[in-house]
């Protein structure tokens, strides 16, 4: 069956950047149809060998943050291989980056360089911290930041112990980030005609995340109120244990929490007053978590699934993530499948979680060995197979065949 173009068809993105945050963005722009050229280094990105693999250089995170998209692997330390740069960029829409200003400096990498032989560029750049503030070249990583955004400091207000999430999740979040600022640079080009420089730092990304729910009072000047959602703030908001397992019931509204104490048994909470306002609830959510947690070992995990179906109070069981590929819902809706590589043999993908009914989203090529594409790319450029030897034989690119020969 011949593949519909993606949303994205005819966006040439250059992908300078590693390990999750910008790979994880790139992918997302390659899976909407975006051509994604995956520049590496002749070693490649350090997560290739990173956690499970079958073969070095081909991870697990290498099968997923990598789909879609091609690789070409140059020596951007020698002069040749910043002209082959200079050359891919001068054929793309966008560069995105997560190099630091002093590295993306040194190989050149700027946006007045860059958009005087293409004015119609989009560089992306994702670091720490804003390009042009004082810290721009401060290290750092998912914990850092973190850290430096608020986030880490959140538990705190829950039971005194700061911590992280057991996730990347300031990698993840600003790699959306990241695909939203190229998106709407990409739109404003069809309009112009005109790139533009796009700097998405990571603690600026992640402290306007972490306030959006949090700022609470403090929105006012002066305060009007405390920091923080209570809601989600309470120790007591946790998965609760049944009969046979945990669930997680989340009554909202008043008919809710009426409903559910009633069917509970919990009588003197039915139409109390101290609950009365979904604002009440919130501000005494540790005590109507704390009924709950109560209630629920009188049942199985089922028998209050059916119960809260039917008085429609949301309600969930817990996915085990490490099964997630034998869940019915998962499978249904085709968030993760099973693939076969062509040197990595059988393994699970997932994908872009969202539907385009006119533009789907599609899976067209595997996650590419370091530097698979190397000749098709260069080629492309125009490149004589000559050069592209000579280029190879003194170790500017690295070329790999696809059955994971180099040259």
């Amino acid at each position: 069956m011949e593949l519909t173009p993606g949303a994205l068809h005819g966006l040439r993105v250059i992908d300078l950047t590693t390990v999750i945050m910008g790979p994880f963005a790139t992918a997302t722009l390659a899976d909407m149809g975006a051509d994604v050229i995956k520049v590496e280094s002749l070693d490649g990105d350090m997560s290739r060998d990173i956690g499970s693999r079958r073969h070095d250089g081909m991870s697990a995170l290498t099968l997923n943050l990598q789909r879609n998209k091609r690789s070409i692997a140059i020596d951007l330390a020698s002069e040749e291989g910043r002209e082959i740069l200079d050359d891919l960029v001068r054929n793309a829409d966008v560069l995105v980056t997560n190099l630091r200003p002093r590295s993306r400096q040194k190989l050149g990498i700027t946006y007045e360089r860059l958009s005087e032989n293409n004015p119609g560029l989009i560089l992306c750049t994702a670091q720490a911290y804003g390009s042009e503030t004082v810290f721009r070249d401060y290290p750092a990583y998912d914990d850092i930041v973190q850290a430096a955004s608020g986030a880490a400091k959140l538990t705190e207000l829950i039971d005194g112990e700061p911590r992280y999430a057991p996730y990347v999740i300031a990698d993840k979040v600003v790699g959306l980030y990241i695909v939203i600022a190229v998106l709407a640079a990409a739109m404003e080009k069809n309009h112009t005609g005109l790139g533009q420089e796009v700097d998405v730092p990571m603690v600026d990304a992640m402290i306007g995340f972490n306030l959006v729910e949090h700022f609470g009072g403090h929105t006012f000047a002066p305060a009007e109120g405390n920091f923080g959602w209570a809601r989600v703030l309470t120790p007591e908001r946790v998965p609760h244990q049944t009969a046979d397992g945990w669930i997680c019931i989340m009554p909202y509204s008043a008919k809710n929490w009426n409903d559910f104490f009633t069917v509970a048994g919990c009588g003197d909470l039915v139409n109390n007053p101290r609950y009365a306002s979904v604002n009440d609830r919130h501000t005494h959510m540790g005590e109507l978590l704390s009924a709950i947690r109560e209630a629920v070992p009188s049942r199985t995990t089922q028998e209050w699934l059916t119960m809260c179906e039917a008085h429609g109070i949301p309600a969930s069981d817990l996915l085990d993530l490490a099964h997630a590929h034998e869940n019915p819902y998962v499978l249904d809706q085709e968030l993760i499948t099973k693939r076969e590589h062509p040197t990595e043999g059988e393994y699970y993908a997932t994908r872009t979680p969202f539907a385009m009914s006119r533009t789907p989203i599609s899976f067209s090529r595997h996650a590419p060995l370091l530097g698979e594409d190397t000749f098709t790319i260069l080629e492309e450029l125009g490149y004589s197979a000559d050069r592209v030897h000579a280029l190879a034989d003194t170790s500017v690119v690295r070329a790999t065949s696809p059955q994971g020969t180099s040259s």
